[in-house]
């Protein structure tokens, strides 16, 4: 029964054109379940910070994604058509303020810079946008390229910053690169193309650059993350056995979420915190559905939105 699961899951997800490259998903969760097992877990306590609706007929979607500021409030990005696009709400779930809409087609991931500055990514019209932390628009990037003939899901997927103002993006559902621009907004390289080698992808859906300028890749249907050089040359590759949704870059270490190949987009996985020199798994958390994007607070903690409106804040020491 469970390989007719598998055979069913790979042929629908076949049929939305995001086919797993791997070919034995059950083998690969094998693996991943195998690593999961081995791996100790971290003390980073669950906490759920419930949005307080601030009048009647406001209603929260999904957060796709959830940032902390240098003000130390959360900002999230969600997809509900009821409430504004950019919620900005403390830790007690209070909306401080909101902007965003009609701004977003498929709001997707958003990032604070070291400068305090908000990034957001929209995933269907490949928009780039930089904002101040009150919700003024600095700079929109529109990062183009994308393929005729698609609908909905058709491009840019994360962003991440580098030393000297450079801007790292990935375009991850139209295309199979990472961009590169200037914190102008022009467009300075792109490497990447579709297929499994070093150096393509298979969904590129998250991106991080550590202080040391190495630029991590959640090659998502590949199942990996890939290393770069910020010139885009290609310096190693970690097998991760199942899906790699998100990818944070921590002083301690790299961050990935990951789930099963062979369970559908959404499902329970986990947050592994990954020595940076040589990919091995050193800790892990229930990412309770959370793993689509994932930001880090100042004290290392994680930060992360799941189906259908909830925001987690996996803080240590059981605050």
């Amino acid at each position: 029964m469970r390989a007719l699961i598998a055979g069913f899951v790979a042929t629908v997800v076949c049929a939305w054109g995001q086919a797993p490259v791997k070919g034995d998903l059950e083998g690969e969760a094998a693996k991943l379940r195998a690593l999961v097992g081995a791996t100790p877990r971290l003390a980073l306590t669950k906490t759920v910070v419930k949005v307080k609706a601030p009048g009647a007929g406001w209603e929260m979607g999904f957060p796709s994604a959830v940032a902390m500021g240098g003000d130390g409030l959360l900002y999230v990005l969600q997809r509900g058509e009821k409430a504004d696009p950019v919620l900005v709400v403390d830790g007690a779930g209070r909306i401080v303020r909101s902007w965003g809409k009609g701004m977003f087609a498929i709001a997707h991931s958003i990032r604070v810079d070291a400068a305090g500055h908000v990034w957001t990514v929209d995933a269907a019209s490949s928009r780039v946008m930089k904002f101040t932390a009150r919700g003024e628009k600095l700079l929109e990037i529109a990062v183009g390229g994308q393929p005729a003939g698609k609908s909905g899901f058709n491009g840019t997927t994360d962003v991440a910053f580098g030393e000297g103002g450079r801007v790292f993006v990935s375009d991850g559902y139209g295309n199979a690169r990472v961009v590169e621009f200037t914190s102008a907004g022009k467009r300075v390289r792109e490497w990447g193309r579709a297929g499994a080698g070093d150096g393509e992808f298979h969904l590129p859906h998250g991106i991080a650059v550590d202080a040391r300028g190495l630029v991590y890749v959640a090659d998502r249907e590949n199942g990996r993350v890939q290393r770069f050089t910020m010139e885009g040359r290609h310096v190693g590759t970690w097998e991760m056995h199942g899906k790699v949704f998100s990818i944070a870059a921590a002083r301690d270490g790299i961050w990935v979420g990951v789930q099963h190949f062979n369970e559908p987009n959404g499902a329970p996985g986990w947050f592994l915190r990954l020595d940076r020199e040589s990919g091995k798994v050193l800790g892990m958390v229930e990412s309770y559905q959370g793993q689509h994007v994932l930001n880090l607070t100042a004290e290392g903690e994680l930060l992360a939105g799941a189906r259908p409106d909830v925001v987690l804040w996996f803080r240590r020491g059981g605050r």
